[in-house]
């Protein structure tokens, strides 16, 4: 039947595919076959649904021919009821949800016809294990009966069991629709009668569940898989638990008879009160609350079950189920309370709580333990207040004592997380109600009844207790739980409840008043736990208690003793420790002495001495026993012994008794650890505290202590330590103790000993330092520093004693000093500052409230006063004083904010005097001189006064530094926390100390490290004057500092001119300061270096007043004034100055100076220095020159009237003059006048030379005749024979300029002098003849000289000496190669790639560089722009690299065609040009942008260092690296281009990117321009040729034409010129063959890209080859050009037998790589 099946099905889909074409939806394969069957109806007779048995869901009608009840089921609701029948979930579920949609929109009668079908699917359905589906169902079902209502009553018999059963879903959105289907069914009142009405087939249904069906019934076991088939079993177990459980409570009670019979035959299977054990917590809890409900509504019945409830429901107790236990409860009460006897009598009450003590659960929560115990007391009491027989009361109170209470306390003692529970206060109120009863006599003997209970107790709980301490290998914390409940049983007032929560408990009829207010919650709070409470509590005890619980001790006790003597067990002395400290009496004692005196146990003293305490049994107990076990030394832990040692104290008879015994234990050799023991016990009860208190303060103890500090101070300070570092732990915390515990506000031993242990620990911290580099003292200054500490902040008044103050400043020093010196760890300095800021705080508050001085705060200002001025400082270790003075002096703020005297008070004691204050400046280099006297800022004409030492090696600040810094410091927090207190001045006063020290480090040249240093670390510390501005008015400190320029000048007149200068201060506030110009008469130097340095900021009125009274001056100068600051020399001083800036209107008066000056020439011509030795020459007349010489370029330039004959002849020869006296002293360089003198001649010199200078804007017509050809006939040329000799004689004597500011400066000058000089007199120079053997060159000698000459200075370490050569060797670069041109017609061409050196000095000193820098740059990636420190050697190295090759790259370009050839020929085997690219990617920005601009992309207007062309001028400051790698760049692209790109297509894949990406976008569009603007503008002419540009298609167009030939190409640059290549692209072209055609365009392309040349120089190549062969020389046959592309040679080399001609180099190249001698093109042996 089932292929006839499939074949229908698929015949009839495919019909309904074809006919049902037009529809857009298709309905799913199960759903088109169930519509087909319904149509066919008739053609499968008989056939029910798709199910494989009868017991699916398959009861879909059947026809069969019974037409009259098909037609009662509508076609539509066939078809859903049909779906239903699906093992699919997603179908059924839209089945149903379609099924209830119908039901609501479909007519009643149609939705009728359903009924009868229902009933079944529903009862199938409803039990689904899709939970999804279950609830759509009873939705369903929901409409249904809405719509049919009453009808619904035929077929609810059928429907009613299951329908019970979802009203019990565990799935609660099934559930409930259910229960809201139901409610609409019924009414509330309608809905007991219905359940009635299907009582008997709802039970049967229940019972079917709960008995008969399995797994495999429920669910077809082919089809399920066996998780899903159990779950769905377990889930209708649950559901039909709770049916039935919900059918008893709904029932009508006069219906509840008519069911016990069924339901007896319910409970009589074993199989129902096996769900009571089931292993689904679900199954239990439904079956629990089934039980409730059998108790509550058939309580007779349950009776007669009781044998079957009892076990099934108290038994399962322990269930720890979350799910489980509520309803668990809730039927043990509901059994309890139901049945009379439950078949457990009182005596097995308590078992009931107690067996869940074997949960793991109830153990690991201390909540729920502590209530199982708390319920198992409870009924246990309640148990034994039960009154019956005598006889079986007592029966039953030993069972209760033996198998119950007993058992549970060994439980607990067994078992660690019980122990902190409440049983053993619960037994201890339990014992107390017993003997309440067992003391009151009464008539029923009860008394005697609870005493016999009592003494069965304490029988029962000292076996107990004997079988877990009489054995050797006892559980210490089953011993400990013992003494613990010892302890609570003898008094459990005295000891803390683990929890004090108020809880809830049982009330018992019988307690009294206490009890209950005990249970109540009303627990007596004990602050101290004392011995003296606890003896008091004692004597209120039952005696009852008392005697059986000290024998109970005893026994312990001696059983504890006899393991420890004899199996030396730790665990059992501990023990009997702790029964000691809650049971010290004699008669315990007693036990043990003489159970101690039958083991052979070592007495610990002589007996002469236990005679003596014969008579107390602790003492004799201690001496015997404890001492011994005191001295043993393996024992690590001895707390418990002390404790025995305050037990035995606690029994001696007087604090005298307890003196003598303590004396004795310190005579004795024990360790520390022991007397630490004792005294941190003492500290931490009253009671012990006043056993120990005479011994505290006695001599014995106080002598140990000093011995000990002084050992401890000793042996942490010796080089190699002995001690173990716990054992000197232990040391320094009992030194610690003693010194920081008070009590009452008295020490605990006798001040005269804490004063000696101070001054222990105050000497050994005073040495640490000096010893810290030999041994490991840090350990000591920690344990030190931890007892200061503590000494310090718990002590009251301890700073008032001078040890105390000593030690305070010997911590304070070691903060100060950097970690270096100390040799101290950062934790630990951190420790030694919060010790003596807590220690400064505490000496504050005593010196405020006693008035007294403090010896701390003076030895500490002193001694940083001499730290600061002894000059042994550097940086780091100021900048640890100065954050230590800083914490001081905010500690100091702090406390003492009220009066402030304190600070200002310790300001004071730091604060140099004025003498000091003179040696510190004096102390100070002169080198910062230096700068200002040659730049004219100060004039000067006497020697220096200062310290000559050198600043380039030094190590250590100076102390003005260090002073300066310190005060500022000070004076900043000061001003910060507004404390000034009206003495504002004074403090300002102390900032100008540092303005003179920064402008000290300003003023040098070329300031070390050092200091560079120490300005950072002043920013770090924001010690600047910019807050110092910020926090205060800076008026008078400008008026003090003007003060101290008029009276000191010099330094002082360069910091005044930077404070206006910062302060941008106006012209009245100057003129307050200046007041007028008569007031600096007469002259002095503090007055002369004022003015200087105040001209800047004079207006052109007073600046003209100036002048006046100068020039009046100078006219009325006597001989014997010349020299003098009041004289000529101060006042051309300030002319020059007041000149520097800029013209002022008296240019009519610089005329008359020059007459003036000429007129001293005349009269006292031994005042000027012309040719002469300076070697007796005084500083005076020095200085008096020097101004002379300064002012006369000043006179060159604003002067706007004409000199005279005589003037000009004056100026020129003085030059001269000065010029031969700078040469012939320069030996005495080293003298600072001396320097300047040379500098400024040689400044004279190079402004007469810009002055001359062709290129100068000047009128000639105002010069006198013939002055200008004097000039360059005469003048120049004998300044130029001067100081060449001297540049090389100063060079050479000098290997580096780096030594002195000066030896730089003179050099500078002279090269800058050198830079003007011609090239004709470079080829006509003096120098003596210089040359290196083995050098090829081909110059002539005077040449070659010049070149060995200064070529190596391009070495030279000095910036200024190397732009100096630079500038002359440019100037002859051009000249070079035409001596190699003649010797070019010497080389054959026979020979392949030839190869020239450029001028072999050049290259010799760039081989040098080259090394030199590939061991800087190498760790460099190419790429990565590298730094390079302006000053440095580096920067001389790179510098003098990049010049040697700008001159080598103008030599190239100088060069012809031919010999470029050569020369890069050589570059390439070098390889230098490969590395000098490399080494420009090192050395080039990544963003070139000029002048500081930070455009990202560059566009038309962004300067950068390839459109900004760079001047090296040799006084420059700027380092210039970066834009002169780029310049050699730009020129290396520029004209060697070919080499470029080769170099470029062999580099790496990275480097490649590098550079292709930096020339697109920074190079290539400047180097564009420039080749189609030299197109534009070239002059050059082509016979035939014509040549255009177009710039903004970067296009060049060549135009050829000879007779009726016409060619034009078109040359097109890349867009990453000139690394990309050319490309040539073909135009018109007229009268040329295709293939001739290409080959001169492949020709044009060669040359523009393999050629180190310009486009046009391309160009004139090509056209030179084309002409060529338009004459008839024919092409080689090996490179199809006419020219060679290297060496521009014509074919000369032809074959015997083809008679064709080839280029010699063609030719090499051809043998060499084919290995053969043959033609190439007739392949004849070539001859």
């Amino acid at each position: 039947m089932s292929w006839k099946l499939c074949w229908l099905v698929d015949n009839n889909v495919r019909r309904t595919w074809k006919n049902s074409s037009e529809e857009r939806e298709i309905p799913s394969s199960s759903g088109r076959a169930a519509e087909l069957l319904a149509k066919e109806r008739g053609t499968v007779p008989g056939f029910i649904g798709f199910g494989t048995s009868q017991s699916d869901l398959g009861y879909v009608p059947a026809v069969q021919g019974a037409e009259e009840i098909d037609s009662l089921v509508d076609a539509d609701f066939r078809m859903v009821l049909r779906k239903l029948s699906k093992r699919d979930i997603i179908t059924k579920l839209k089945a149903m949800q379609e099924f209830g949609v119908m039901c609501k929109e479909r007519e009643a009668e149609v939705v009728k016809g359903v009924l009868p079908y229902w009933p079944r699917i529903y009862c199938k359905i409803s039990l689904d294990h899709d939970r999804r589906v279950r609830e759509a169902t009873q939705q369903s079902f929901e409409q249904l009966i809405l719509k049919v209502k009453k009808h619904l009553a035929p077929y609810l018999k059928s429907i009613m069991g299951y329908w019970l059963i979802a009203q019990c879903d565990t799935y609660s959105p099934a559930a409930s629709a259910a229960k809201e289907a139901f409610e609409k069914a019924f009414p509330s009142s309608k809905q007991p009668e219905a359940l009635a009405f299907c009582k008997d087939e709802i039970l049967n249904v229940l019972q079917d569940h709960l008995l008969k069906e399995t797994p495999d019934t429920l669910s077809d076991p082919q089809t399920v898989p066996e998780e899903e088939r159990e779950a769905k079993f377990f889930r209708i177990l649950t559901c039909s638990l709770l049916a039935l459980k919900k059918l008893l409570s709904m029932l009508p009670k006069k219906e509840m008879h008519s069911l016990e019979e069924k339901l007896m035959s319910l409970l009589s299977q074993n199989k129902f009160w096996k769900y009571g054990k089931h292993s689904t917590p679900q199954v239990r809890s439904a079956f629990f609350e089934l039980a409730s409900a059998f108790c509550q509504y058939l309580p007779e019945l349950m009776k007669a079950e009781a044998p079957r409830v009892c076990p099934a429901v108290l038994l399962s107790i322990d269930d720890s189920d979350a799910v489980v236990c509520p309803a668990l409860w809730e039927a043990v009460l509901h059994a309890i309370a139901t049945i009379e006897t439950t078949g457990c009598s009182y005596s097995h009450l308590p078992m009931l709580p107690f067996n869940r003590l074997s949960n793991e659960r109830a153990l690991a929560s201390p909540s729920e333990s502590s209530a199982i115990i708390t319920t198992f007391m409870e009924c246990l009491r309640f148990a034994i207040l039960q009154k019956i027989d005598e006889d079986e009361q007592r029966q039953i109170h030993q069972m209760l004592i033996f198998d119950q209470l007993i058992p549970l306390t060994d439980a607990v003692l067994r078992e660690p997380r019980l122990q902190n529970g409440p049983l053993f206060y619960q037994i201890a109120e339990t014992i107390s109600s017993w003997e309440a009863k067992a003391e009151v006599s009464s008539d029923d003997n009860t008394n005697e009844v609870f005493q016999k209970l009592l003494s069965n107790f304490w029988d029962c709980l000292l076996k107990m207790c004997i079988l877990h301490v009489d054995k050797l290998e006892a559980d210490e914390k089953t011993l400990f739980a013992i003494s613990d409940m010892l302890e609570v049983l003898q008094n459990p007032k005295t000891a803390t409840k683990p929890n004090n929560r108020r809880s809830l408990k049982v009330k018992f009829s019988d307690e009294d008043e206490s009890e209950r207010n005990a249970e109540n919650g009303k627990i007596t709070e004990v602050r101290n736990n004392s011995d003296s409470e606890i003896q008091a509590d004692l004597q209120h005890s039952s005696i009852l208690r008392k005697e059986p619980l000290e024998n109970l001790v005893c026994h312990l006790s001696e059983l504890s003793i006899v393991y420890v003597n004899e199996q030396k067990s730790e665990q059992h002395l501990k023990f009997l420790s702790a029964l000691l400290n809650s049971f010290s009496s004699n008669r315990v004692f007693q036990v043990l002495l003489e159970q101690g005196s039958n083991a052979s146990c070592p007495p610990a003293e002589s007996q002469e001495d236990i005679k003596v305490h014969n008579e107390n049994p602790s003492v004799q107990f201690l001496y015997m026993n404890l001492i011994t076990w005191l001295k043993e030394d393996w024992r690590k832990d001895i707390h418990f012994l002390v404790d025995i040692l305050y037990s035995v104290l606690n029994c001696c008879n007087s604090n005298d008794e307890r003196k003598v015994i303590l004396d004795d234990l310190t005579k004795m050799d024990l360790k520390w650890i022991v007397f630490l023991q004792i005294i941190q016990k003492a500290c931490s009860s009253t009671t012990k505290l006043l056993l120990i208190s005479e011994w505290l303060k006695g001599d014995m103890l106080g002598e140990k202590l000093v011995m000990l500090a002084d050992d401890l101070c000793h042996l942490g300070l010796k080089p190699i330590a002995t001690s173990p570092e716990s054992s000197s732990s232990e040391k320094w915390t009992i030194l610690s103790l003693v010194l920081s515990q008070h009590i009452k506000n008295e020490s605990l031993i006798g001040e005269t000993y804490v004063k000696r242990i101070i001054d222990k620990l105050q000497a050994a911290l005073s040495k640490a330092k000096d010893l810290s580099e030999a041994g490991n003292t840090e350990p000591s200054v920690s344990f030190i520093c931890d007892v200061a500490s503590s000494f310090f902040s718990s002590v009251k008044g301890c700073l008032l004693m001078p040890s105390s103050e000593d030690l305070l400043l010997t911590i304070f020093q070691l903060c100060a000093q950097r970690q270096d010196a100390t040799h101290l760890t950062d934790l630990l300095v951190s420790k030694l500052k919060h010790t003596w800021i807590s220690g400064v705080n505490s000496l504050v508050r005593h010196l405020r409230s006693m008035q007294n001085q403090s010896t701390f705060l003076h030895k500490s200002a002193l001694w940083i006063k001499n730290q600061i001025q002894s000059s042994s400082l550097d940086v780091k270790s100021l900048q640890v004083l100065i954050s230590a003075v800083s914490d001081l002096l905010s500690t100091l703020l702090e406390a003492d904010r009220q009066s402030g005297c304190l600070v200002g008070a310790y300001v004071e004691h730091i604060m140099p005097n004025r003498t000091e204050w003179e040696k510190l400046r004096e102390s100070l280099s002169a080198e910062w001189m230096h700068k200002p006297l040659l730049e004219g800022r100060l004039s000067m004409n006497c020697e220096h006064l200062g310290s000559c030492v050198k600043l380039c090696g030094t190590t250590k600040l100076p102390g003005h530094l260090c002073t300066s810094a310190l005060l500022s410091k000070m004076v900043l927090l000061v001003l910060e926390n507004d404390m000034v207190k009206g003495n504002e001045d004074a403090e300002r006063k102390k900032i100008d100390k540092l303005l003179y020290s920064l402008q000290w480090i300003e003023e040098l040249e070329n300031p070390p490290y050092l200091l560079l240093e120490y300005l950072h670390m002043l920013e770090e510390m924001h010690i600047t004057y910019e807050k110092f501005s910020a926090l205060s008015s800076t008026t008078n400190l400008q008026q003090t500092i003007f003060d101290r320029s008029e009276e000191h000048g010099r330094l002082w007149s360069l910091v005044m001119a930077k404070v206006i200068h910062g302060e941008d201060a106006v012209s009245c506030e100057m003129k307050k300061l200046f007041k007028t110009s008569e007031g600096f008469l007469p002259l002095t130097e503090g007055r002369l270096h004022t003015l200087q340095c105040l001209s800047p900021f004079l207006i052109e009125e007073e600046k003209r007043e100036l002048v006046f009274h100068c020039v009046a001056k100078l006219m009325t100068c006597t001989p014997t004034e010349l020299s003098s600051t009041d004289g000529a020399f101060g006042c051309l001083s300030i002319l020059n100055s007041c000149l520097n800036d800029k013209s002022f209107g008296c240019d009519h008066l610089l005329p008359g100076v020059l007459k003036i000056i000429i007129s001293w020439k005349n009269d006292n011509e031994d005042s000027f220095l012309f040719s002469c030795n300076l070697k007796e020459t005084s500083a005076q007349l020095l200085g008096f020159n020097i101004e002379m010489i300064r002012y006369l370029p000043l006179l060159l330039r604003y002067s706007t009237a004409p000199l005279a004959d005589n003037e000009w002849d004056f100026i020129m020869c003085s030059m001269l003059a000065w010029l031969e006296t700078t040469s012939e002293n320069h030996s005495l360089y080293h003298v600072p006048l001396v320097q300047i003198f040379a500098c400024v001649s040689c400044d004279l010199a190079s402004a007469l030379n810009a002055y001359f200078e062709p290129a100068a804007p000047k009128t000639t017509e105002n010069l006198p005749v013939n002055l200008v050809s004097e000039w360059k006939e005469f003048f120049s040329e004998g300044i130029h024979n001067l100081l060449l000799p001297l540049f090389v004689k100063v060079t050479g004597e000098t290997k580096t300029a780096t030594e002195g500011s000066f030896q730089n400066s003179v050099l500078t000058s002279l090269g800058e002098a050198l830079t003007y000089v011609s090239k004709d007199q470079l080829l006509n120079h003096k120098l003596p003849a210089k040359f290196v053997a083995g050098q090829k060159t081909n110059l002539p000698d005077n040449l070659q000289t010049l070149l060995n000459t200064l070529s190596p200075l391009l070495l030279f370490r000095a910036r200024s000496v190397q732009v100096s050569v630079y500038h002359m060797l440019y100037k002859l670069m051009p000249e070079l190669p035409k001596f190699d041109d003649e010797d070019l017609k010497s080389y054959g061409d026979e020979e392949e790639e030839l190869a020239l050196s450029p001028p072999a000095a050049l290259m010799s000193v760039l081989a040098t560089q080259e090394l030199l820098l590939e061991n800087i740059l190498e760790c460099i990636p190419v790429g990565e722009f590298a730094v390079i420190q302006p000053l440095s050697d580096e920067f001389c190295l790179v510098l003098g690299y990049l010049l040697t090759w700008k001159l080598t790259l103008t030599f190239f370009k100088a060069a012809s065609s031919q010999l470029r050839v050569l020369y890069s020929q050589y570059l390439r085997r070098t390889k230098s040009l490969n590395k000098l690219l490399y080494h420009l990617f090192r050395l080039m920005p990544e963003n070139p942008v000029f002048s500081g601009l930070t455009s990202e992309v560059p566009n038309k207007d962004t300067k950068t260092f390839f459109t900004e062309e760079l001047r090296l001028d040799v006084k420059a400051l700027s380092s210039q690296i970066p834009h002169l790698a780029c310049s050699v760049y730009h020129i290396t692209l520029k004209d060697l281009p070919a080499m470029v790109r080769l170099w470029w297509n062999s580099c790496e894949k990275r480097v490649f990117n590098v550079v292709d990406k930096f020339t697109s976008k920074y190079v290539s569009s400047v180097l564009s321009s420039q080749e189609i603007s030299s197109v534009q503008t070239s002059t050059q002419l082509f016979n035939g040729m014509t040549v255009k540009a177009r710039s903004a298609a970067r296009e060049v167009i060549a135009t050829y034409s000879v007779d009726d030939i016409f060619i034009e190409l078109i040359i097109q640059l890349p867009s990453n010129y000139p690394l990309g290549s050319i490309t040539v692209e073909s135009g018109k072209r007229v009268g040329v063959a295709v293939q001739q055609w290409r080959n001169w365009m492949l020709q044009l392309s060669t040359y523009l890209t393999h050629q180190n040349g310009s486009i046009m120089e391309g160009l004139s190549l090509w056209k030179n080859n084309v002409d060529k062969r338009f004459e008839g020389i024919e092409d080689c046959m090996i490179c199809f050009s006419v020219i060679h592309g290297s060496n521009y040679s014509l074919p000369k080399k032809a074959c015997r037998t083809c008679k064709k001609k080839f280029h010699s180099a063609c030719l090499y190249k051809w043998f060499t790589s084919s290995n053969k001698s043959t033609c190439p093109l007739c392949r004849e042996t070539f001859f």
